[in-house]
């Protein structure tokens, strides 16, 4: 049995060979920064948003796919291609200017479009559109929303703009359509414990999320965070401590699940503290080598949907 259900084995059983992601950059900005729910975005993020590669929102998407593209066929002989837009919230803009965006990503090799954007920041207009593409062009629609706690007092805490309550709603209306939806959790956040990443798990896998994508909180320069960090407002879990969550919400996440990823990674020049100064593949292999040691594996306890007091009592 497989310790988890992992992205890259997933992309490779839906399109038949390896696909890989193309981040576009646009020039966008969020509802929690430029007034409409708050400013400075939330307690963590960089402003940059949270793509962290070169910022190449000057140039058109055509051009950015075309570089990206390059660089990842020549390292890795890809053929297929994912147009992810990545950075802030992009559905966060003029309707009109969303669509535009949306039809430059379409092109011969791209076989899905993935949309990471809030999930106060959806509409059914958004989602028409992206349902009229997936129809005429024959591309399959993602969209990556980003949640980070199921905690609304934690939520709150963070300046996040939005709780628990809009994320359902959210996932509810893009349920009406055949799109993927993808998670983002921050498993380690201060006023967390490891009850709130049980519970994550849970609600991911009531609602039916297709994918997740975990990472630890990376304390980035020049935030709110960094400043509560260094004024000691807060302390940090150990990297033990983070592990131990991640395996726990696997134990608890429906098995169906595809996982993007267990760890991400942000660039040491503008970390305070990222991922207790560990490259993230060691963190990754030591979440993978407990697992084996401890003989679990995802799913394990995804034991309490469809009436469970009443199954495994009568």
């Amino acid at each position: 049995m497989e310790l988890y259900n992992q992205y890259s084995k997933y992309l490779l059983e839906k399109y038949g060979e390896k696909v890989y992601k193309l981040p576009i950059n646009l020039p966008l900005t969020c509802p929690n920064r430029d007034g409409k729910f708050g400013t400075g975005g939330c307690t963590f993020c960089y402003e940059g948003g949270a793509g962290y590669e070169r910022d190449t929102s000057n140039l058109t998407i055509k051009e950015q796919l075309s570089i990206i593209r390059e660089r990842i066929k020549k390292k890795y002989k890809a053929n297929k291609f994912i147009a992810y837009f990545q950075n802030y919230s992009n559905t966060y803009m003029p309707l009109e200017q969303f669509k535009e965006y949306t039809l430059q990503g379409i092109e011969d090799d791209i076989v899905q479009i993935a949309i990471s954007t809030r999930p106060d920041c959806v509409t059914y207009e958004h989602l028409e559109h992206l349902n009229f593409l997936r129809e005429k062009y024959n591309i399959d629609i993602s969209i990556e929303l980003g949640l980070q706690s199921v905690n609304y007092h934690t939520l709150k805490k963070i300046h996040r703009g939005h709780t628990l309550a809009e994320f359902i709603d959210c996932v509810m209306m893009i349920k009406k359509y055949p799109f993927e939806i993808c998670a983002h959790l921050i498993l380690n956040l201060p006023w967390d414990d490891i009850t709130d990443s049980i519970e994550g798990a849970k609600i991911l896998s009531a609602l039916k999320i297709n994918q997740v994508k975990l990472h630890s909180l990376f304390i980035v320069k020049g935030t709110i965070m960094e400043q509560q960090f260094l004024n000691n407002q807060f302390s940090l879990v150990s990297m033990d401590e983070y592990i131990r969550r991640v395996i726990a919400f696997l134990e608890h996440l429906d098995p169906k699940i595809t996982i993007q990823r267990l760890i991400g990674r942000a660039p040491k020049e503008i970390s305070e503290n990222c991922n207790w100064q560990t490259s993230w593949w060691k963190i990754k292999e030591a979440i993978e080598w407990q697992m084996e040691q401890r003989k679990t594996y995802q799913g394990r306890l995804f034991n309490y949907t469809g009436g469970s007091a009443f199954k495994n009592n009568f």
